[in-house]
């Protein structure tokens, strides 16, 4: 039967003076009349309580409405006379308010037991807290609660109550609970031989490089025009390419189309997902991680630019352009710019495109280069780690050689982009570190097998019949194969872009957004976060109780701002204000933050990747930041 109270009831309210009910005398008239409660005919399968006369369920132990215990002998002896008289061994009323809220928070009142009495019946009792309340002896003396003399059926609670929590704590064991798997210290682990060489000759460092920037400012024909210059696509592919262009009337895309393969996006003329692909310069092994720019499209491209090591910031020079994607209403410029910052990347390389279209103007690039240069430095990217390249992708202009147009090379004597990218410094590769990966995609693949996930390493290393750790579910795995590049390889490290095939799990246990991790170093999986962020220019003030976007990794989950404990000066990080009533745009508060569903996290200060999180609401950035403490 459902229960229909509230824990913690006030019974002096809802019952008035209960002691009338303890004597049976004044259950009767001065008439001798029964009342006419008593007269009315109890239901067959019920029994009725003494206290407030509530016909309750066979089955229930005690009433469903006062909580008061049913003797358990008195089960219908005696023809229609089914009400149970009070029994003093059970807690009274007066102990019911007075220590009923203490015992129903440490067990819930509903948790029932049976108890096997020595006869050899069978009777059913709530699990209860201390057994503070008197039991009756045999001569009707009562015994102190202070005593320890104890009943044969206080004695089988007790012994059935150890039994029960430990069929729950191997039950637990048994199905490797992520809440009780304790992680060892990081710095226990000791990474094995093959994980700290590569063995494999001639090979390059990889360069995982965004390209981000406005919606129409070329991305998708740079990233096409690239790969084929330097050999990733054949002419008979592309020429295969601008013929179906041509077709639908979009000739103008066919270098996007070798990244935009979905019907949708080459229908729309836009890029909806971040593509992949993969090519070779002189220094680096280049993974392009080609970003969509449309506003509907950003959490796309956090997941996607979540990865990169560098990134291009691609510019439209075209009159008007470059101040849309500048504007603060619906330009994308600036958002990208500062998601790009956010996720660690401090190279950039700003290709201002389509300088063809203002005639290889130098005062348009100039322009350009000072309004876009300032808010880049308000971003935090150093002089020193931004480089300025006009080009042209149409015309294949400063792409994979200098410029051979006179009015490009009459003022511009840079670096060409192939060039440049070149010129990035090398990242660093958490490769002595336990295994972080990142799941970026659950993919379906002949080659892989039925359960296989997609993912940038962030630390350690993997190869064939390792065993690792998928959370958040906290089920066991093994390795089944490595594809990097759709090449099959036999290990893998931090910082590449890995298929991983998977073997000994349900892949329903398997989702975007979790991590394999090494099965002795589990990632945290929480709900509630201390988080340290940065405001951007919200369209209105953060609040207490403001429902946003939570997004780290590839993980978007929805959450709940809970607290806003203080406001940091930008420039010392030190509490200019506590407890502030909201937050406006281009403040640095510390907030708390608690999510709608687990996930899998790390603080900052122990993994920059996985401690990273961007705030969103309607449909834009409101806030960047970093986790600063898990709160358990």
């Amino acid at each position: 039967m459902p229960r229909k109270v509230n824990y913690g009831v006030d019974y002096d309210e809802v019952y008035g003076d209960y002691e009338d009910y303890f004597d049976d005398s004044d259950i009767e008239s001065d008439a001798g009349e029964v009342p006419e409660v008593e007269q009315d005919l109890i239901k067959p399968g019920t029994w009725r309580c003494s206290i407030c006369t509530y016909d309750n369920d066979e089955s229930m132990p005690f009433c469903d409405i006062c909580e008061v215990f049913r003797e358990p002998s008195s089960i219908c002896n005696n023809g229609n006379n089914r009400t149970a008289p009070f029994k003093f061994d059970c807690p009274s009323p007066d102990d019911l308010v007075s220590r009923g809220k203490q015992s129903s928070k440490a067990v819930s009142k509903g948790a029932l037991v049976s108890i096997t009495e020595k006869n050899g019946s069978v009777r059913t009792v709530p699990i209860t807290g201390r057994q503070e309340y008197s039991s009756p002896l045999a001569s009707g003396r009562q015994l102190p609660a202070n005593e320890t003399t104890r009943t044969s059926s206080e004695d089988n609670l007790h012994s059935l109550t150890n039994s029960l929590s430990m069929n729950l704590e191997v039950n637990s064991e048994r199905s490797r609970n992520v809440t009780t798997r304790r992680a060892a210290s990081p710095a226990q682990y000791k990474p094995e031989a093959w994980m700290l060489s590569d063995n494999e000759e001639g090979s390059k460092n990889q360069l995982n490089l965004a390209i981000v920037g406005h919606v129409d400012s070329g991305k998708s024909t740079l990233s096409g025009k690239l790969l084929h210059l330097v050999g990733r696509i054949s002419q008979k592919e592309m020429h295969k390419y601008e013929k179906e262009a041509k077709l639908k009337g979009k000739g103008s895309f066919a270098y996007a189309w070798v990244l935009d393969e979905s019907a949708e996006e080459r229908e729309r003329g836009i890029t909806m997902t971040v593509a992949v692909a993969y090519f070779d310069s002189k220094k680096y092994h280049v993974v392009v991680l080609d970003s969509p720019g449309h506003k509907d499209f950003v959490p796309n491209m956090i997941s996607g630019a979540t990865q990169a090591d560098a990134a291009i910031l691609v510019i439209d020079a075209s009159t008007g352009a470059f101040e849309a994607g500048m504007d603060s209403n619906g330009g994308q410029t600036k958002e990208h710019a500062q998601l790009i910052r956010s996720f660690g990347v401090d190279q950039i390389i700003v290709a201002v495109n389509k300088m063809d279209a203002v005639e290889y103007s130098k005062e348009r690039f100039e322009l350009i280069k000072q309004q876009l240069g300032m808010f880049l430095r308000s971003c935090g990217f150093k002089d020193s780690s931004m480089l300025w390249i006009p080009l042209s992708t149409i015309e294949n202009q400063n792409l994979v050689a200098a410029a051979s147009d006179g009015r490009l090379s009459s003022w511009y004597r840079g670096p060409y982009l192939l060039d440049a990218i070149d010129s990035l410094h090398p990242p660093v590769r958490d490769v002595s570190k336990p295994l972080l990966l990142p799941i970026c995609d659950v993919i379906k693949s002949h080659s892989l097998g039925q359960v296989a996930v997609s993912g940038k390493l962030e630390a350690g290393a993997l190869r064939s019949g390792l065993k690792v750790l998928v959370m958040p579910s906290g089920e066991l795995a093994t390795v089944r194969s490595l594809e990097r590049d759709s090449q099959s390889c036999t290990a893998a490290r931090a910082g590449d872009n890995v298929a991983v095939s998977l073997q000994g799990i349900d892949g329903g246990n398997v989702m975007a957004g979790g991590v394999l991790c090494h099965p002795d170093f589990p990632v945290a999986v929480a709900t509630h976060l201390e988080l340290k962020v940065l405001t951007l220019e919200a369209a209105m003030p953060i609040l207490i109780g403001s429902q946003v976007e939570f997004h780290v990794h590839h993980a978007k989950k929805a959450a709940r701002v809970v607290r806003i404990l203080s406001l940091l000066d930008q420039k010392t990080g030190k509490v200019t204000k506590r407890a502030p009533r909201c937050l406006t745009a281009k403040q640095s508060a510390v907030i708390e933050v608690v999510l709608g569903e687990a996930v899998c996290i790390r603080e900052f200060s122990d993994c920059r990747a996985l401690g990273r999180v961007f705030l969103r609401a309607s449909g834009r950035t409101i806030a960047v930041g970093i986790v600063t403490r898990i709160i358990e």
